[in-house]
Formats: structure tokens, C-alpha cells, sequence
């Protein structure tokens, strides 16, 4: 099934939605041709205490309103044709256990967070398809402001969670703006790294045909000097939302495989000024407060006084 058609789906009724996206994505990953064979049936996909996987990953995602939704619908398309990749799935049975646990939450504002797909355990076809039909299901939602820090610290309890024993674990971060709400980034970062967790970026540059307010340029600076760290980070700037996909495919690959590449965006060495440099989203946020509340002084000195 085609991109467009699947979009018009997402679009329908959840009752309805639900059952067709089913259909739909077992029809589309049936025909995937893979080089090497792939395990489609195996061992019961379940999480047991103590149990060794070779990756926990959280795909922890920004839905706030500075994305419309289209471009949300093929953000979740992104990584619905990802995780069901042959070669995603050849980078997970590479692995020493050949397992890797996933969780899919949403964040926006400090007090939203959402977790959308709970801990799956991903070692074959099968089991990649049940988390993304299970992600297909999820209606499409979004929230007001800005806080990666608050979607951090969400993943990080979500790992705490987790009833398996990973050999790494990472939160991988999209999103198109920096910070505006919730405690510092830098913060939240130095408490999940503290963790021996690793945080890697998907900023979005997207070329918008009117820069909205929020906007900076550098966001990729921003995820390099801010928000990844830890062993082996990085971040894939994302340019244009139709490259969401493939650059979601390459990422989970580098992630699987514990790998990376001389030309991504690596974290950037401390410097004193990143502390200035990472609070940009909250100074754009309280000029804004201010702008605004100039602007509503103004329009109220120039209403008329008509009881006199």
C-alpha cells in the first residue's frame, strides 16, 4: 500500500482505522524480499526478568503544535516502515542476543508525556510487525510547548521499567525546536546520562514555507551542544519530512549495531557558554510573553471609555 493511501487511513475512525491498518500493513510487509533469511516465527516475544538483549531503545517523540499533521502522519509512518525494515531486522539478529526491547512515548509540554507502544521485545519479522501494527493503532495526537527535558526524564523512568537486561541503553529524541519549558535541558541530560544511558538526536530542519516564531537555525548545534550524550552519541538532522524515513532506518541501524559515522552530528566538547547557548527556547518563549503582553497594553489603552 502506498504512502498516500495509508496517510488517508490514519486519517479515518479509530475503530475503523484500526482494523484496515492491520490488514493493510500485513499486505505490505508480506511482499518484503530479504537477502538473508529472517526468523518469522521463534520464541515467544515476551520480556522476562533478568533476560539479556543486546539494546533497549526508547523512541521518545515530539508532538507539539509547531508540526501540523501531516507532517506527524509521516513522522509515525517513519517508523512504522523502519522497525519492519529487512535491514533493521538483519542489524538486530546480528546482535549477540539477537533481541532488542523498544517503547514508543510522545512528549510536548512538561506535563506531556505519553507512552503509545509499551516495551516490545523485536527479534524477528513477526514481532517487529506486532509493534508496528501496535503503533499504526495509536491515534495521532498533539500537545502545546516545548520540553525535551521533560521527555527525557519520562524515558529514562521508562527504562526503569524495563524487566530485561540490556547490554546498552538508549533514548533517541526527535524533534523540530529547542527547550521552552520544564527544567533546563542541560539538566535533565547530566541526570539521564548519570543513568548510563545514551541520547541521541533527530533534529528536524524543516524548510517551511513561513518561519514560525519558534524556529532557530542551528537547531542541529542545538541537539549537538544540548541534548545528545553519552557513549557513542549522535544526532541525523532531518531536512526535508519525506527523508523522516530513511534517515529513522539509518539511525536504528547505527543503534542496533552500536555504531556510528564520522559525519554525523557528534556531541559537542562543554563550554561555559553552552549554558547560555542551551536556554535559547526559553528566552524566545518569555520575549514572546512579553511581546505579548506589550501588545495587549496597547490594544486596551486604545478601547474607548463608553460609560462616560
Amino acid at each position: 500500500m502506498r504512502v498516500p493511501q495509508m496517510l488517508a487511513l490514519v486519517a479515518r475512525p479509530a475503530r475503523w482505522r484500526t482494523h484496515v491498518l492491520r490488514a493493510a500493513l500485513r499486505v505490505a510487509l508480506s511482499g518484503i524480499v530479504v537477502a538473508a533469511p529472517l526468523r518469522t516465527q521463534g520464541e515467544a516475544q515476551t520480556l522476562t526478568p533478568g533476560e539479556e538483549i543486546d539494546l533497549a531503545l526508547v523512541l521518545a517523540v515530539d508532538i507539539s503544535y509547531s508540526m501540523d499533521r501531516e507532517e506527524q502522519r509521516l513522522q509515525r509512518l517513519g517508523y512504522i516502515s523502519a522497525i519492519t525494515s529487512p535491514q533493521v531486522l538483519k542489524a538486530i539478529q546480528s546482535g549477540l542476543t539477537g533481541k532488542i526491547a523498544v517503547s514508543y512515548m510522545e512528549w510536548a509540554g512538561a506535563t506531556s508525556q505519553f507512552t503509545l507502544v509499551d516495551w516490545h521485545m523485536i527479534s524477528d519479522l513477526q514481532s517487529a510487525q506486532d509493534f508496528a501494527s501496535a503503533l499504526a493503532e495509536a491515534p495521532i495526537q498533539r500537545a502545546y510547548r516545548t520540553s525535551i527535558s521533560g521527555g527525557l526524564l519520562f524515558a529514562a523512568r521508562l527504562m526503569k521499567q524495563l524487566k530485561a537486561e540490556p547490554l546498552r541503553r538508549v533514548i533517541d529524541v526527535s524533534g523540530d525546536g529547542p527547550n521552552n519549558q520544564g527544567i533546563a535541558v542541560l539538566e535533565a541530560r547530566k541526570q539521564v546520562l548519570a543513568q548510563n544511558i545514551t541520547v541521541n538526536g533527530l533534529p528536524l530542519l524543516l524548510a517551511r514555507a513561513e518561519k514560525g516564531w519558534y524556529d532557530i537555525d542551528n537547531l542541529d548545534a542545538y541537539y549537538a551542544r544540548c541534548v545528545i550524550g553519552g557513549p557513542g552519541a549522535f544526532a541525523i538532522p532531518v531536512h526535508d519530512i519525506k527523508d523522516f524515513a530513511e534517515a529513522v532506518r539509518m539511525k536504528l541501524i547505527l543503534e542496533i549495531a552500536g555504531a556510528s559515522q564520522p559525519s554525523l552530528v557528534r556531541p559537542a566538547g562543554y563550554e561555559p557558554q553552552d549554558e547560555e547557548f542551551c536556554l535559547i527556547g526559553e528566552r524566545i518563549w518569555r520575549d514572546r510573553i512579553r511581546q505579548y503582553d506589550d501588545d495587549w497594553r496597547q490594544n486596551r489603552l486604545q478601547i474607548p471609555d463608553w460609560k462616560g
